[in-house]
């Protein structure tokens, strides 16, 4: 799916609101959305941190409309003038729903209770959400891309870990020595540790099977690159936009003696990922 542009509606039509960073829109934000019903919207307080989902990468997830608020603009509001200009943006609005930790107002004073008292509406409070015994959080799912543990990454998030990169030029060698790569700038995006991973590569809407390298080049010119090969298949043109769904680790980034080392290496990772794929 394409990065999808926030849907309008009238303001004046939304009667109930979900507030919150929904940085990563993972199974504890959907739990949020599901109260919202048929005239819903996402308020999404942007704090120049998010790299899960950056940017109005969230809309994709989401079925309602989205609407940014950078937090630099607003934190100097007290709660009671945060509490006015929602009801400002949105007249008609008659709910609000929230995480249990849900904190805002200058320095972030103000928490549920004070919510409670500042809106003349219904508040629904969405208690905190475990997967198997792990609390869901962007912060813990961060973590978790970090250390390479996509898997569990992606457990909490409800879906595949997904990135989206332009398309750059190479080494060169893959096609020559080894097995040929699109060479990604990816910017905005958390990205996990280095290594090779099982990926699912999104070209013009159309998914393939691959395995993504990512990390330095320690075996050749020890730069930092971003590429994925898509496997049994060879794409020759290029994109402008590429998506990669991360699904599994299968190793660590490492350095190779030789490029026969390499890739005899390289020919045991895509027998790995055909198997895990299958």
């Amino acid at each position: 799916m394409k990065k999808s542009s926030s849907i309008l509606i009238n303001k004046k039509n939304i009667t109930a609101i979900a507030l919150g960073g929904f940085d990563g829109m993972h199974i504890a934000h959907q739990e949020l959305f599901k109260h919202l019903g048929e005239n819903g919207a996402v308020v999404s307080i942007e704090s120049g941190y998010a790299n899960l989902t950056p940017k109005t990468y969230r809309q994709e997830y989401c079925k309602y409309p989205i609407y940014y608020y950078v937090l630099d603009n607003i934190k100097h509001l007290s709660g009671e003038e945060f509490i006015s200009l929602l009801k400002e943006e949105f007249p008609n609005l008659q709910k609000i729903v929230v995480g249990f930790d849900f904190c805002f107002g200058k320095n972030r004073k103000n928490c549920i209770s004070e919510l409670k008292n500042l809106f003349k509406g219904e508040v629904t409070v969405v208690e905190e959400i475990k997967f198997d015994g792990i609390p869901v959080h962007s912060r813990i799912i961060r973590d978790y891309i970090k250390d390479g543990d996509i898997k569990q990454a992606n457990k909490l998030l409800g879906k595949e870990y997904k990135i989206f990169g332009n398309q750059i030029k190479g080494q060169g060698l893959g096609s020559k020595s080894f097995v040929p790569t699109i060479n990604l700038n990816v910017e905005n995006f958390i990205l996990p540790t280095e290594g090779v991973y099982i990926t699912k590569t999104i070209i013009n809407e159309e998914e393939f099977p691959s395995v993504t390298f990512l990390g330095h080049r320690v075996t050749t010119d020890g730069s930092f690159a971003v590429e994925t090969h898509v496997i049994d298949k060879n794409i020759k043109n290029r994109f402008s936009l590429v998506q990669i769904k991360f699904i599994d680790k299968i190793r660590d980034n490492k350095k190779f003696n030789s490029f026969d080392e390499l890739k005899k290496q390289i020919e045991l990772d895509l027998k790995t990922a055909r198997k895990y794929l299958k």
